[in-house]
């Protein structure tokens, strides 16, 4: 196993590499980037705010190589000193091969727009995130996998059908349309105030006690948890009747049945081992996709400032140190999440040996 778990962390660094380096290169062909932003907000009067600090290789990163239309009518030395400010004067292979450098340091860089490092960024985003992100798929495990053994041991009954319909009408709404229902019922849109609306915490509760902050966390976080459950409970049920539904029709269960055992002991000694290993070693990815991509617009509409929000400001206003920095630790972490889904595998049902895969 461990010359198993070696190849594996190994085989990171080339996926690593090459992920970041497809989205360096779509990058470069991409319009819009903060230096046209900059000129563009010098020819419209606004005026620059403040120069970036910290002008590291990080700050380097991506953005347009060619002749500016916003420059235009403006000083050749005005637009060099935007460019020379942002780190686009050097070649995007000198910029990849800075940005490379640093990450390797897990020197991220620092915003173009916040005047801070990313780093700092994803550490004040994170505990949203992955608060929103874990109780969520926590409550999608506890609510799918016993409907999905309910509907298996039952299917083709009533209770099947009319639980289908449920879990149909679950992955029809999106998770955003479901929040805003939530929001209008309950949260002061047109009925009752029951829950709040923004954030996580309500304003003074440094000088709670500990009861009564992890009580209005929890209070807070009803809402957006429920809009994540609504849309991603659905899946997980139809797989995890599917998974239940092979094994029991396998010959080993008719044996078992031959044998005497009950049908309680068949299920959860025999069926319950074979049927979770997809479902139980999938659990990482899970959050993770939970985590990165299905919480963006949850989190706008309970303002919640997560690294959702995060992810999609800075690629509104083409914060390219923030952009890659997010992306380059959501890519590592994933792929890590990935190596515990198989390490998981082991864990559910023992006779797995990675070792003996030819």
């Amino acid at each position: 196993m461990a010359a198993y778990l070696l190849r594996r962390l190994l085989l990171i660094i080339p996926t690593l590499f090459g992920i970041i380096a497809i989205n360096f290169a779509v990058v470069q062909m991409a319009p819009g980037g903060p230096v046209e932003q900059m000129i563009a907000e010098l020819k419209g009067g606004g005026g620059v705010t403040g120069r970036i600090t910290g002008a590291g290789a990080t700050e380097a990163m991506a953005g347009g190589n060619g002749t500016y239309r916003g420059a235009r009518g403006l000083d050749p030395h005005v637009v060099a000193d935007i460019k020379r400010m942002f780190g686009f004067d050097k070649p995007p292979l000198e910029r990849f091969g800075l940005m490379l450098r640093d990450y390797m340091r897990f020197d991220l860089g620092r915003s173009f727009f916040r005047d801070e490092s990313v780093v700092q960024l994803i550490e004040e985003k994170m505990p949203v995130s992955i608060s929103l992100g874990l109780w969520s798929t926590l409550l999608v495990y506890f609510v799918s996998i016993p409907l999905g053994i309910a509907k298996a041991v039952r299917d083709g009954s009533r209770f099947d059908v009319v639980s289908s319909a449920a879990v149909l009408i679950g992955y029809a709404v999106p998770g955003f349309l479901f929040a805003i229902l939530l929001v209008v019922l309950f949260a002061g849109g047109s009925f009752v105030q029951w829950f709040p609306l923004r954030g996580l915490h309500s304003s003074g509760i440094e000088t709670w006690s500990f009861p009564a902050r992890v009580g209005d966390y929890l209070w807070h976080i009803v809402l957006p948890t429920i809009a994540l459950v609504v849309g991603g409970f659905a899946g997980l049920t139809v797989l995890t009747k599917n998974c239940f539904l092979e094994e029991i029709r396998k010959q080993y269960v008719v044996t078992a049945r031959a044998k005497g055992a009950s049908e309680q002991r068949i299920l959860y000694r025999h069926v319950f081992r074979n049927a979770m290993l997809l479902i139980v070693a999938g659990f990482p990815s899970a959050f993770i996709g939970i985590l990165f991509s299905s919480a963006l617009l949850v989190e706008i509409i309970f303002s919640l400032d997560g690294l959702g929000l995060l992810g999609f400001e800075s690629a509104i206003r083409r914060d390219y140190p923030v952009m890659f920095g997010t992306l380059y630790m959501f890519t590592l972490l994933g792929l890590l999440m990935q190596i515990v889904g198989d390490l998981l595998y082991t864990v559910v049902d023992p006779r797995i040996d990675f070792e003996a895969r030819r």
